[in-house]
């Protein structure tokens, strides 16, 4: 029978840092754009090592609630500092590969296949999609409906039942992929131009260009920060 009674885990530094950074900007009531005081600042008031302080700051921009220019400070990205347990960004940043590797493999064969099955009907619903992106993009917002319709179109395009059973059998850490890689600066643009061009490569049926566009796609979605944080880092 196990021991009921385990050590309990200490909170790190950084997650404390966190927690006092988010009442500060509750209690001087920062908005999207505006800047926290400097990291001397900062440290100095919290009491705190530069590196804590920074770390704490590099959990925040992971989850796309502050951004660092370089030279430049740390700007809200949103209206209040409110992030998700970092446990469970831990758990999420452990999974991920993963997820890419699987999206990998069978999306850029998912794209092959279009390009050589499509129909009038499917070229239509990537029309569409990328409609969609386009306008949530040009009122401000991420692109992750419009994301979510292109690939399910690309999808749908391929006529192959069962990779779209497995698709839909990971919709949900897809799903994770997506908001974390279209809540990078900068890249909900990004990302549609490559859907745009994964859609002519298959609207044309030219099989290893939509693959190769698809590939592509999927290494940028890749390149996200936590996949460079070091939750063990102090």
């Amino acid at each position: 029978m196990s021991d009921p009674l385990r050590p309990v885990a200490r909170p790190r530094l950084y997650e404390q840092v966190v927690t006092q950074l988010r009442a500060y900007a509750d209690a001087a009531g920062l908005k999207s754009g505006d800047r926290l005081p400097s990291e001397r600042d900062l440290a100095d008031r919290l009491r705190v090592s530069r590196a804590s302080l920074k770390q704490a700051i590099v959990v925040l921009e992971v989850q796309g609630l502050v951004e660092i220019r370089h030279g430049g400070g740390t700007y809200l990205r949103t209206d209040s500092l409110y992030p998700e347990p970092v446990e469970r960004l831990v758990e999420r940043r452990r999974r991920l590969p993963d997820v890419l590797d699987a999206r990998e493999a069978m999306e850029t064969k998912l794209a092959e296949l279009a390009a050589v099955r499509r129909s009038e009907a499917d070229l239509a619903e990537l029309d569409a999609a990328l409609s969609v992106m386009r306008a949530e993009i040009g009122r401000g917002a991420y692109g992750e409906d419009g994301d979510r319709r292109f690939h399910a179109a690309v999808t749908a395009a391929a006529h192959s039942e069962l990779l779209a059973d497995f698709m839909a059998k990971i919709a949900d850490q897809i799903a994770e992929t997506r908001h974390e890689s279209l809540h990078q600066p900068d890249r909900p643009p990004q990302s549609l131009a490559q859907h745009t061009r994964i859609a002519e490569a298959i609207r044309a049926q030219d099989a290893p260009a939509a693959a190769e566009a698809m590939r592509a796609h999927l290494d940028t979605v890749r390149r996200v920060r936590l996949l460079s944080w070091d939750p063990d880092e102090t």
